[in-house]
């Protein structure tokens, strides 16, 4: 008898033997059990992150009377709307906000890619000079096969 034994130690079943112990294999007692999350106090299901809640807050529908007419619109276009009004109205701090809005959306709409040009002038000359530089690794490469097999 092992002196294991004696000392009130069981000994280790083959299934346990067959296991080694060591980097990034901790011994199975400490291993999470099958259906045990290693989180069990983690962010329950259904919880949603902020920029969910406003999207479902933004995608809200309002009845509003606009010219004497009920109508359903999104929050989000009563938001722009109003935003848009007081501009209008001389909020010189919302018109400069617009306008740089409306800038970005232009400058977006008239790009070189809506014109049927996907790459500019920078673009074509780094993939120029990407194949040039695979034109080289390939031409070595063959270089270097040709003088092994010679």
């Amino acid at each position: 008898m092992s002196s294991k034994a004696r000392q009130g130690e069981s000994m280790p079943s083959d299934k346990e033997t067959d296991y080694e112990v060591g980097y990034a294999k901790p011994p199975r007692s400490t291993q999470f059990k099958r259906g045990a999350s290693g989180n069990p106090a983690g962010r329950p299901k259904g919880v949603k992150n902020l920029a969910s809640l406003f999207e479902k807050e933004l995608n809200e529908r309002l009845l509003v009377t606009e010219n004497g007419r009920r109508r359903t619109i999104t929050k989000r276009e009563a938001m722009v709307k109003h935003l848009v009004n007081r501009a209008i109205s001389g909020d010189k701090r919302l018109m400069q906000l617009l306008l740089e809005e409306i800038r970005l959306i232009e400058a977006r709409t008239s790009s070189p890619a809506s014109d049927g040009e996907i790459f500019d002038e920078a673009d074509r000359q780094v993939i120029l000079q990407l194949q040039e530089r695979i034109r080289r690794l390939v031409k070595t490469e063959g270089e270097h096969d040709e003088t092994e097999q010679g």
